[in-house]
């Protein structure tokens, strides 16, 4: 016997459930209207799903670092010296690799957003 607070009847759960079993199944949209479809992503947009984008690897292009730092460390960082960055990007639980490319920098230099740190760890060839 099941008690609960159900909303539906077993009947009606059954119903729901063949009523779905063609959308679950089937691979693609089926829906009439496109608007509830999710849009696929553009050509230029990065690749971020492959994990943390870090300087050196193979998919590390300077938009792709660009915005793994943007992520990262937000406007709020900025501007600030390498040292500093290293330890934001620390506390907000980054890559090794990141942190530890960006730890390289030269101290006395400046960043004044995530562009420019950027430009400073993909010029590098880190």
């Amino acid at each position: 016997m099941q008690r609960g607070s159900d909303r539906l009847s077993v009947h009606r759960d059954d119903e729901m459930k063949h009523e779905l079993k063609g959308l679950l199944r089937s691979g693609h949209p089926t829906r009439v209207e496109e608007w509830h479809d999710p849009e696929p992503s553009a050509e230029d947009d990065p690749d971020i799903w492959g994990g943390p984008v870090v300087p050196g690897s193979s998919r590390a292009t300077l938009e792709t670092v660009r915005l793994e730092l943007a992520r990262t460390l937000g406007r709020s960082s900025f501007p600030a010296g390498a040292g500093a960055l290293a330890v934001g990007l620390r506390r907000k639980n980054a890559p090794d690799a990141l942190v530890e490319a960006v730890r390289q920098l030269p101290g006395k230099d400046r960043y004044a957003n995530a562009q420019e740190l950027a430009e400073a760890l993909v010029g590098n060839g880190r």
